[in-house]
């Protein structure tokens, strides 16, 4: 088989046009075309690149990966099925349903904000590789008062309650008060519940959570909870950087 070709049926099915049987009864209708000609026979192989398929006059454009951006609400688990609890695979749409995508990484069940949703399985390693230290930005609302003194600790690494020294972390202070602090805190790993347990360690307790960046990417405030979209191809090769050490 030659590079860049695939099966008709193959394609148009890993589009989520239907089945392998709807498929062949589309083209037995007349409905799907390869570069102008109406194709009964969709076991034809066609060029990726250079062929135009269209079904009903629509052109079909193919892809193999799907990059979504999505804002977690609280209460929905990261993951892809869950006998119990809603999952983010259960807030997307058919349209993008057929692409398989699963989660990068994970957001606590009560955690907000930034979340990617991918079936591109290199670029989600990329992201999660402990060696890439790629960043990943919180906003938090903490009960208690955060001061200089923590930022220096977390610029040390904080010791959590089993003992793990975690890595530098930077925090910056958007506003403190007596009982209540606002802060955006900078990762570069992500341990089992880290942020809160970081807080914890220096006596202190996260009330709210959102991440708000990945890398380079940020979440758009156009979305609403719950809500998502596809990346752009900025962002997509934002993602594809090598991300080295930068704390």
């Amino acid at each position: 088989m030659a590079k860049n070709t695939i099966r008709l049926d193959k394609m148009l099915a890993n589009m989520g046009i239907g089945t392998r049987k709807e498929i062949r009864q589309l083209a037995k209708a007349g409905r799907i075309t390869v570069n102008d000609q109406i194709i009964k026979d969709v076991s034809k192989h066609i060029h990726l690149e250079k062929d135009l398929v269209e079904l009903d006059g629509h052109f079909i454009q193919y892809r193999a990966f799907i990059y979504l951006m999505m804002n977690k609400p609280a209460g929905v688990l990261s993951a892809t099925t869950d006998r119990y609890d809603e999952v983010v695979i259960d807030l997307l749409e058919d349209t993008h349903l057929h692409f398989e995508p699963f989660p990068v990484g994970r957001l606590d069940k009560d955690t907000e904000g930034l979340l990617l949703l991918t079936n591109d399985g290199k670029l989600s390693h990329q992201l999660l590789a402990p060696k890439k230290h790629v960043p990943k930005t919180y906003y938090a609302q903490i009960s208690g008062k955060v001061t200089s003194e923590d930022q220096d600790k977390f610029k040390r690494g904080v010791t959590l309650d089993d003992g793990y020294l975690t890595k530098p972390a930077q925090l910056k202070i958007l506003h403190t008060r007596d009982h209540t602090s606002e802060i955006e805190l900078t990762l570069t790993e992500g341990k089992f519940h880290q942020v809160k347990r970081m807080f914890e360690a220096l006596g202190k307790k996260v009330t709210y959570l959102k991440r708000i960046s990945m890398g380079e990417l940020i979440l758009d405030p156009e979305l609403d909870l719950g809500e998502y979209r596809e990346l752009t191809a900025d962002e997509v090769a934002l993602l594809q950087k090598t991300y080295e050490p930068n704390l």
